[in-house]
């Protein structure tokens, strides 16, 4: 009678509600939990041991200390890993984060390769294939090794997530010093890329309609700037999808189209033989060393031009969920591993193969696409020449929606900052056909930016090569002289010393050989 007068009296609803009321281990933050009392204590008097005591407390002990340690795992979780800021919820970035490792592998292939490789030959013009391979392997590696250090800094700091270039730039150097570094090279390579892809992708489709429609089409050709207003229409329209993780599928695209006409260009450029007159020879400067030390640097402008994406990941990565037991690291370090498998694939045979069917032949400021046209026309199919023209119009249409994300996403920041709530359809839509109609007026303002190659790429180079480095350092702050270390102020001082330099030598070709500088007309 005893027993089971204390056995009802305990699960009672009163008894188990003020159980519920005076526990204290929910109201403890989450950091407290693996010190706090409450939880080394039973909520129980003291009893003196008996066979009745340990059959009385068992049934309930058992079911409440499970659910005790359950409540305080997920409650670790919350602390640690959904810090967010609510004003993330309202930005193109970061208001869907359901990605996942397929996604992080078609943006960052789509980001990571594009019309930029087809210069890469131009670049062993002036370093021979020795110099031209080492230096292509060795600056492969290193980006590739920066990537990584971006990927492990997203989630540096417990409850954080960097889901943006600029927000780790800002924490790792100081607010103002951090914009002051990297918000003019982000928006610069976001909006430049965007207008480098407008003159590509206009070029390109001149060029499919004149291979498909030269003497069959009866319609008069667009002229160049015509071109570029169909492929911003085309751009602006597919910029209206909302947010990162709804462009997967044009990340996808842009990646097989890009993979695509890499492989067909240096393909049919192995196949169809070398032209007469080909020499290997580095060009030799006629100024003297001073001018051939600049063309090498320059040439090695090119070949950093030519790996992209690093603005993006941090991006890329904020798109995706992430958890004690499945942190984000993991699935973004996956995709982008499988993204350079790629991307190598098809930088290295067009560099290599691009170089030995053209040799210094190759157009000057063009590159391999020119090159197929002016020496393959007359033996090359016009359905393969107008494939390959094609394929670089949708690449390009894919390409420009991933650059311009973070336009967009700064655009509408400063929105809802000030009117501290989300964007309305129309705004966003407005503010997207802006940054088009903005593009597009400077892509026919100023035509001869791609000539410009070496110069964006010097510029470009901390973004890829230096500040994850320096960041790491500053924010992990590695043991002095430990192997990560020194791998990190190596690697983060030569950035600076080789940027300097290529800079230095781009400024130098412009002003000593020049460049054909024409505004408002575009060939």
């Amino acid at each position: 009678m005893i027993l089971s007068e204390v056995m009802e009296e305990m699960n009672s609803p009163q008894n188990r509600m003020l159980q519920e009321v005076s526990s204290p281990a929910i109201s403890a933050p989450p950091f407290q939990l693996h010190h706090s009392p409450s939880l080394t204590r039973s909520p129980f008097p003291k009893m003196p041991k008996s066979p009745f005591t340990a059959r009385v407390l068992t049934p309930i002990a058992s079911p409440m200390k499970k659910a005790i340690t359950s409540l305080q795992g997920y409650l670790e979780d919350v602390a640690h890993f959904t810090k967010l800021n609510p004003q993330d919820d309202w930005l193109p970035i970061t208001e869907s984060r359901n990605g996942n490792v397929y996604y992080s592998a078609f943006h960052t292939l789509s980001s990571g390769i594009g019309a930029q490789a087809l210069l890469l030959p131009l670049a062993f013009t002036a370093l021979g294939w020795t110099w031209g391979i080492s230096i292509l392997s060795l600056v492969f590696v290193w980006q590739l090794y920066t990537l990584w250090v971006l990927i492990q800094l997203h989630e540096s700091q417990p409850g954080i997530r960097y889901s943006r270039y600029l927000r780790l730039s800002m924490a790792a150097f100081g607010e103002k010093l951090g914009k002051i570094l990297a918000l003019f090279p982000i928006m610069y390579l976001s909006g430049g890329t965007c207008v480098a892809l407008i003159m590509i992708g206009g070029a390109s489709m001149k060029l499919f309609f004149h291979v498909v429609c030269a003497n069959t089409c009866k319609i008069n050709t667009l002229s160049t700037v015509e071109w570029y207003l169909v492929f911003t229409c085309g751009a602006i329209i597919i910029a209206q999808l909302p947010n990162l993780n709804s462009i997967a599928g044009v990340s996808l695209v842009g990646a097989i189209t890009a993979i695509g006409y890499c492989s067909i260009i240096w393909i049919l450029s192995i196949n169809k033989g070398r032209p007469e007159g080909v020499s290997y020879e580095p060009l030799k400067a006629k100024s003297g060393s001073i001018a051939r030390i600049y063309s090498v640097l320059n040439a090695i402008g090119v070949i950093a031009f030519a790996f992209r994406g690093h603005n993006l990941v941090l991006e890329i990565q904020g798109t995706m969920p992430s958890s004690p037991q499945k942190p984000s690291r993991k699935a973004m370090w996956t995709g982008v591993k499988f993204a350079y498998l790629a991307i190598g694939m098809c930088l290295f045979p067009l560099a290599v193969g691009g170089y030995w069917a053209y040799g210094d032949l190759i157009p000057a400021h063009q590159g391999m696409l020119s090159a197929l046209y002016r020496y393959h026309m007359h033996d090359t199919s016009k359905a393969l020449l107008g494939l390959t023209s094609l394929l670089v119009v949708i690449n390009s249409l894919s390409s420009f929606q991933i650059y311009a994300m973070p336009v967009f996403d700064n655009f509408e920041f400063r929105y809802t900052s000030s009117k501290n709530g989300p964007c309305p359809r129309w705004v966003r839509s407005g503010l997207r056909v802006l940054f088009g109609c903005l593009a597009f007026f400077i892509s026919v303002a100023f035509p001869f930016l791609p000539s410009l190659a070496g110069l964006i790429g010097g510029i470009a180079l901390p973004i890829t090569l230096v500040y994850p480095c320096l960041m790491w350092i500053i924010i992990k702050k590695p043991r002095r002289y430990s192997t990560m270390w020194l791998i990190n102020g190596v690697l983060w001082v030569s950035g600076i010393i080789l940027s300097v330099l290529i800079v230095a030598a781009a400024i130098w070709s412009i002003v000593a050989i020049g460049i054909p500088v024409h505004f408002f007309k575009p060939e």
